[in-house]
């Protein structure tokens, strides 16, 4: 059986909000954040027949943790259920951690129209350290054949870029949604938005 892998991102976070980077650094989600991670698993739900069945990873990251506790509680399945995987925290953005992009772009305006501009920051995590351990995780045998995954933004689209073989522009074209998530199966991405949560 082929691996089957939903990716989700972290719903909103206060650092989201204010535009800032965040990398290792944390904030907890808001209020919106909170309603986007509810709809990922709501939506979820209608996608996986048996929860159970599935194993549910999650960044070390509080936004990350927390959002899969959110999803699981949509999924009836129990907070103890997820496994904290170290390969899948967000890029470390070095010196530009907590600081806002608005900010960012004034001071270095040549990275402005750059797709990787990310990869600018001094201290910054190297980018082909970024794909090294994100190969590492998608060839690691020990992971089971279902998944749930709930990473980040930035290390979410290079996960998928790097599973689709895709090409650099293509990579860096894709969107980095806290509104839907993916599904990786046989090497081909597909979106799935989610519907609006309800209590």
């Amino acid at each position: 059986m082929s691996r089957v892998i939903y990716l989700l991102r972290h719903g909103q976070t206060e650092f989201n909000a204010e535009l800032r980077m965040q990398g290792h650094c944390d904030s907890p989600l808001t209020e919106q954040g909170v309603a986007q991670a509810y709809a990922m698993g709501a939506t979820l739900r209608e996608e996986v027949s048996n929860p159970a069945d599935w194993q549910v990873l999650a960044s070390p990251l509080g936004r990350a943790m927390q959002t899969a506790q959110l999803v699981c509680q949509e999924l009836g399945l129990p907070h103890s259920c997820i496994r904290a995987e170290p390969r899948l925290i967000e890029v470390c953005f070095g010196e530009w951690e907590k600081k806002q992009v608005e900010m960012l772009r004034l001071q270095y305006p040549e990275l402005n129209g750059v797709p990787d501009w990310y990869f600018q920051a001094p201290d910054c995590e190297p980018y082909a350290a970024v794909v090294q351990r994100i190969e590492n995780w998608l060839a690691d045998t020990e992971l089971p054949a279902r998944l749930i995954v709930v990473a980040h933004g930035l290390l979410g689209r290079i996960l998928r870029g790097v599973y689709a073989g895709l090409t650099p522009e293509q990579l860096w074209q894709q969107d980095m949604p806290q509104d839907a998530f993916f599904r990786l199966q046989n090497g081909t991405v597909t979106r799935i938005s989610c519907a609006q949560f309800a209590n």
